[in-house]
């Protein structure tokens, strides 16, 4: 754990995760995932919202501005420097998703976990992220997981980027095209399977799924280039189609809704 902490610090240590949600194709999964939070908090009568792995603050400290109490968690000091630094009224801690026990059980109506599923590799760790997630939610509350896909891996990076080989030599990907990724990859790549065996260890239930961001990363260029007409137009058409089954495990991204 301790080399993880380190690859992942000297990581967003030159990462910037606001920079990326602020750009064109982040500002798509941004906005979709926003609006599924807000259906999710519109549930709740002064609800109280925990983020798990909070990175540098994007949607805690947007959701504080709303009005929102927030308390926030994140395991890179250097990000929570910078989520402490916007002056919000978010609660802000250094914390591990593996373990919060700083905080009580059922103490939260919408918990949002969505950096540390992308940097846990074994199907062991995911569980006890999630349950220790559910663990703080509420009986009732809604927990909002997001995860990296992996045939937006195996499509941008063996094939595109022409790594084919090389994964294959490194034992990177099976036969059947999933990616295998250790702590020096830095990320971890999931298929709608692998997060339905995770939620039923757990023991939750979905109320959907969804891809925050669709065909959007593929299309960077394409994106960063329409006016703002056109913009308007995509945003429109990417959320009209973000809860198709159809699509939405071949995004960059998946958030998945669940209820306790």
């Amino acid at each position: 754990m301790a080399k993880q902490m380190t690859e992942l610090e000297k990581y967003y240590n030159k990462f910037n995760e606001d920079k990326r949600l602020l750009s064109r194709h982040g500002q798509v999964e941004f906005i979709t995932s926003m609006k599924y939070i807000h259906h999710a908090l519109d549930e709740y009568a002064d609800p109280k919202i925990i983020d798990i792995g909070a990175g540098t603050g994007r949607y805690s400290v947007a959701l504080a501005e709303e009005g929102y109490d927030v308390t926030a968690v994140e395991l890179v000091k250097y990000n929570l420097g910078i989520l402490k630094q916007k002056q919000s009224s978010v609660k802000a801690y250094q914390g591990n998703a593996l373990n919060l026990k700083r905080f009580e059980d059922e103490s939260f109506d919408v918990t949002l976990l969505f950096g540390p599923m992308y940097h846990l590799f074994s199907f062991e760790d995911k569980v006890k992220a999630l349950s220790e997630a559910k663990r703080v939610t509420k009986t009732g509350g809604t927990i909002l997981v997001a995860y990296c896909m992996n045939e937006y891996c195996v499509l941008m990076y063996a094939f595109k980027e022409g790594k084919l080989k090389e994964c294959r030599k490194d034992n990177r990907l099976t036969e059947d095209f999933h990616s295998v990724s250790s702590e020096k990859d830095l990320y971890d790549y999931v298929r709608i399977e692998d997060i339905d065996r995770i939620n039923s260890e757990v023991g939750l239930v979905r109320d959907k799924i969804i891809s925050p961001d669709g065909p959007t990363d593929y299309m960077r260029p394409v994106i960063n280039a329409m006016d703002e007409e056109t913009f308007e137009e995509y945003i429109r058409y990417h959320l009209s189609i973000c809860e198709r089954p159809d699509l939405i495990g071949a995004g960059a991204h998946t958030l998945d809704i669940l209820k306790k």
